[in-house]
């Protein structure tokens, strides 16, 4: 049994000013460390597992073959699934874009990261800082050559330039900076390190991402096509890719002709509404291009030293003319994209290491994005930054039981013109919290995963310990205040940016 006690003590003496103390002296030796020391060894001599990790955008936990979907056909990601370990109980870092992926590359959870919501690209908090260490610098100075594929969303060019993706770690960036930019599939440029492509597409109007009248190239097949190239170049070397793409997020400024595809494929005939056609023929080409990786790494004879995870950045979306609904994209969970609630939140989450990573297994141990990072750096030979809030699950990846993944608290929150709903979890125990009403509901996700039965009352015990961790889980800052405050003057913009 967990000691309720003993662990929110801990977390009780962590005052906020103890820990922004704490917090700012050991970054800056972690900086340091990330972008000038010398590179770490491999251990014990052998080669260091190239990583890549692939991120889809808006995927729900139900919309995977292996979790549970019946309608859409993803072959190659069940058959990752069959060759590696699934987790069940995996999350993303926020219920929205922005903030997952800040969680991804820092390994700060959501109360402390720099980016905790979809703010417009022009506010200084939608991006990192010089100051920031992510997990690219941290692979990139053991040696591994870097590389971000696909959709960024913490810094761009005009307003925020120290977020950059080439001044964050990486030696080689191809995709989109903005959020409302990686909207649209039929782009007429895309960035390669920091100079634009321009690409032959062609826009009707002002709005160059509302109407594409010229459709030539697809984005995601180019960064599918940018992806394999890179393995190619790089197969003799350890590298890290971040394979983001933005399948199967739709193009907001398109309404419901935002799910946009070159072709229905497999669902070209099926009595769906169009909407639906195109969701699940993202979702197929997506696969699709994972087993074009696949086979290419054994083409490479660099299977057995590839370690590839794949996951989702939040929930569900319902845009796009989309209904989450309709195919159970999010399983058996409650709730979807915006939502801190676990269909918002628990994502798919594969891991394959052929050799290394046990075949067919699955884990129940909760993890979340801020424990990539440690992860990472741990199976890399490099040195980990103090004061993250994530932890090392490489032992659950190997084998080797883990019970202080479970004996730990994890944090989301939702940030819209003020933190709107806080949640948690601890061992099986899920918390959500109104910060307007200051009401906590209960769930017992062992036997409650629909988070359907609030057990609040019955144990107020267990409801206290999250009163209490919910006060210290967070650092409060001007930028990101409780609910309550005024709307920001571009809220307009704000809420488009999703």
């Amino acid at each position: 049994m967990i000691d309720v006690f003993a662990i929110c003590a801990k977390y009780l003496l962590r005052s906020i000013a103890a820990r922004l103390l704490v917090c700012s002296l050991s970054l800056t030796a972690s900086v340091a460390s990330a972008r000038g020391a010398a590179p770490a060894t491999a251990p014990s001599g052998e080669r260091r597992p190239s990583v890549i990790f692939i991120l889809a955008d808006d995927l729900g936990y139900g919309d995977v073959g292996c979790y549970g979907q019946q309608r859409i056909k993803t072959p190659h990601l069940d058959q990752m699934a069959a060759q590696g370990l699934r987790f069940t109980d995996a999350y993303a870092g926020a219920p929205v874009c922005a903030p997952s992926r800040c969680v991804l590359m820092t390994g700060m959870h959501v109360g402390h990261a720099r980016v905790r919501g979809n703010t417009p690209a022009t506010e200084p908090t939608a991006a990192l800082q010089a100051d920031d260490v992510t997990v690219a610098q941290v692979l990139k100075n053991a040696g591994y050559t870097t590389a971000l594929i696909g959709k960024w969303g913490l810094g761009e060019p005009t307003h925020n330039v120290q977020g950059l993706p080439g001044r964050l770690g990486f030696d080689y960036f191809y995709g989109y900076l903005k959020h409302g930019h990686a909207h649209n599939y039929y782009t007429d440029y895309l960035w390669r390190t920091e100079s634009r492509v321009k690409l032959p597409n062609g826009y009707e109007g002002t709005n160059q991402r509302t109407v594409a009248t010229k459709k030539v190239q697809y984005s995601h097949d180019l960064f599918a096509e940018e992806g394999l190239k890179f393995v190619q170049e790089h197969a003799d070397r350890p590298f890290f890719l971040y394979w983001a793409f933005t399948i199967p997020h739709a193009n907001n400024e398109a309404g419901e002709q935002g799910m946009e595809v070159p072709d229905y494929g497999d669902y070209k005939d099926v009595d769906w509404p169009e909407p639906q056609k195109g969701h699940a023929a993202m979702i197929s080409r997506m696969d699709r291009d994972i087993g074009r990786m696949f086979t290419l790494l054994e083409e490479l004879k660099i299977d057995d030293d590839t370690l590839v995870i794949f996951a989702s950045d939040n929930g569900p979306h319902p845009e796009g003319g989309v209904d989450p609904a309709f195919n159970d994209s999010n399983g058996p969970l409650r709730g979807q994209k915006g939502n801190v609630t676990e269909g918002g939140i628990r994502v798919p989450f594969i891991v394959r290491w052929p050799g290394r990573v046990a075949a067919g297994t699955t884990a129940d141990a909760p993890i979340s994005f801020a424990d990539v990072l440690p992860t990472l750096a741990d199976l890399g030979g490099a040195e980990t930054p103090s004061c993250l809030d994530g932890l090392d699950f490489a032992p659950t990846l190997l084998g080797r039981p883990q019970p202080e993944l479970s004996n730990r608290f994890l944090y989301w929150e939702f940030y819209k013109f003020g933190v709107q709903a806080q949640s948690a979890r601890w061992g099986d125990w899920k918390a959500v919290r109104d910060p307007k009403s200051e009401s906590i509901e209960l769930y017992d996700l062992s036997k409650d995963v629909a988070e359907a039965n609030n057990v609040a009352a019955e144990h107020p015990d267990v409801v206290q310990k999250f009163a209490e961790y919910f006060s210290t889980a967070r650092t409060e800052t001007p930028q990101w205040p409780m609910a309550g405050s005024k709307p920001p003057a571009n809220a307009k913009a704000a809420k488009s940016s999703l």
